[in-house]
């Protein structure tokens, strides 16, 4: 009876244990309830659509708070700064990656990832656009934003964008016009376009001033060659590469729609959508939008390609990011959403309803191509995404502003481009020394 009995314990012992070796990853934490933040965004609306999917199959109850980005902004910079917060996860815009990690307000995810218990062996950390992860997610390593041996992983990219070309298919195909490869052959069309279809813009641009005047430059400044720092922190943007950039951008002001120099993000693209101009270059997750009979009259109209080249490849990189507070109360099962969500099988889903998909392998799916088309060509131009086309420093907003003013009076008042951008070079180097950036020198 004692072997018995002895036998009967040992076999409920490993059943026990095999039990437990079993158990799923998100048992622990099922019935848990996650508070998020999320911007009001095209990508966030398709993420409202699968986050039911991550609740039936994980236990694991989602309240999101949504606000448009910048009151989005407000509020985290509230809350993060709390001894205690009210969010599990955030999503953040990635202009604020470079403050949130400077005050401390977001968790390194190393730990995370080495968890056995949390990280998924099947994530596939390789296949996340390389562009859109350093961009986005990572700190302290080479510039202190960027990847490099020093640096760390604070985000994962979702809802990211980069640039991408727009054009009308007909009016190419009307006027034999060759989709342009290159800054020469797309400034020649730009210019072409009024002509060939009087009343019609060449290329729809943000122009307005401060940052729209500003991004618009950006976009062309790193696929002329130029940058805003050399690697020793000297503003370098009115050399001849920011020159070259900025004249560009009036070229396609001057051959753009009625009122091209104010534009900000929305008139550029409400012009795109009403047939006003024959091309536009800007972020990816206009596309929804253009194919959509609701907001579009061209809709079947736009064939898409990637951003022409200069000196280089080089795509913007932006768009928004998850990352956990450090402050947050259910920090582990806020990684496990974050991982179900940016997987190959989240990011999926999410593409399919309509969102902006982080993976190379998501834009190269059969079904995901089969909805969406387009969505092929934009992975090919994610091979070119650039995460240092912008500078993501603390001091960034400031300087952005004076670029974008300064470039606003070169597109409005005639402005000598040299002299608008040797001045902005000095009064950025005032901010620099200010902020401490050369006292290794």
């Amino acid at each position: 009876m004692k072997i018995f009995k002895s036998l009967v314990v040992a076999a409920t012992t490993s059943l026990l244990i095999a039990g437990q070796s079993l158990a799923g990853p998100y048992d622990e934490y099922a019935d848990t309830t996650l508070v998020v933040n999320f911007p009001a965004h095209p990508h966030y609306n398709a993420v409202m659509k699968i986050l039911p999917e991550f609740t039936a199959e994980t236990g694991i109850e989602v309240e999101v708070d949504q606000l448009p980005y910048l009151k989005m902004r407000e509020r985290q910079t509230l809350e993060l700064g709390q001894d205690e917060g009210d969010y599990d996860l955030v999503a953040y815009v990635v202009f604020s990656k470079a403050d949130y990690v400077y005050a401390d307000q977001l968790e390194n995810l190393a730990r995370y990832f080495m968890n056995p218990k949390l990280a998924d062996p099947g994530y596939d950390a390789d296949d996340l656009i390389d562009g859109y992860v350093y961009n986005i997610g990572f700190a302290g390593g080479n510039k202190g934003y960027l990847q490099g041996k020093t640096g760390s992983l604070f985000g994962i990219p979702y809802g990211s964008e980069t640039s991408i070309l727009g054009y009308r298919k007909d009016i190419f195909e009307k006027h034999g016009l060759k989709v342009p490869e290159t800054y020469d052959e797309m400034l020649d069309i730009a210019c072409k376009i009024p002509t060939l279809e009087p009343g019609m813009g060449g290329l729809s641009s943000r122009a307005a001033s401060g940052h729209h005047a500003s991004h618009a430059f950006l976009l062309h400044l790193a696929p002329l060659g130029g940058r805003i720092f050399d690697d020793e922190w000297n503003p370098i943007v009115n050399n001849a590469q920011g020159v070259q950039a900025a004249n560009a951008l009036k070229t396609i002001v001057d051959c753009g729609p009625k009122g091209a120099a104010s534009f900000g993000f929305g008139e550029a693209l409400g012009s795109f959508l009403n047939g006003d101009t024959a091309m536009f270059l800007d972020t990816t997750v206009v596309a929804g939008q253009i194919d959509d009979p609701a907001k579009s009259k061209v809709v079947g109209k736009v064939g898409w390609a990637m951003h022409p080249m200069g000196t280089r490849r080089g795509s913007q990189t932006g768009g928004f990011g998850i990352g956990i507070p450090k402050n947050a109360e259910h920090k582990e099962a806020a990684f496990l959403l974050m991982q179900w969500l940016t997987s190959k099988k989240g990011d999926k889903l999410v593409a399919l309803a309509g969102g902006n998909p982080s993976r190379f392998s998501t834009h190269d799916d059969a079904d995901v191509n089969a909805k969406f088309p387009h969505m092929k060509t934009f992975g090919e131009a994610l091979q070119h995404a650039d995460p240092d086309w912008r500078p993501i420093i603390p001091v960034w907003g400031k300087i952005n502003a004076d670029l974008g003013t300064s470039l606003s009076k070169v597109l409005t008042e005639g402005l000598d481009v040299q002299t608008a951008l040797d001045g902005v070079a000095e009064r950025t180097k005032a901010v620099m020394e200010e902020a401490g950036y050369y006292t290794w020198r």
